[in-house]
């Protein structure tokens, strides 16, 4: 735009001056700004989480179905079964079969899969 500007006009170019390659960047303690925080925390700087959750793809949402699983676990421990979860919780029986796939023991291995050792 500015040079169509100065080609209307006929008036001399401009030179910019390169202030920014020679100033330095300010440190922290110098620069102002408002630190507002988001629904889990008042500011950014007492926030539990180490990492900020919408600095990662997804972040927020994987926090909170980590939540979910959690608390399925909790209850499918206390004697809830599968269906009553998945109504508890709004999602599918197969959902909650995931979300319990790390806390339910595993079958061990079976004799006939062992190799034979002679």
């Amino acid at each position: 735009m500015d040079l169509v500007t100065c080609e209307i006009s006929d008036a001399e170019p401009e030179e910019e001056e390169e202030t920014s390659k020679n100033e330095s960047d300010l440190p922290p303690e110098y620069c102002h700004y408002r630190d507002e925080g988001c629904e889990y925390a008042d500011s950014c700087l007492d926030c539990p989480f180490p990492q900020c959750l919408y600095d990662e793809p997804r972040g927020r949402q994987r926090w909170l179905k980590e939540l979910r699983n959690r608390e399925i676990n909790r209850l499918f421990a206390g004697g809830w079964g599968v269906r009553e979860l998945a109504g508890l919780f709004g999602v599918s029986q197969r959902t909650i079969q995931r979300a319990l796939k790390n806390t339910l023991p595993t079958s061990p291995i079976k004799q006939s899969e062992e190799p034979n050792k002679r």
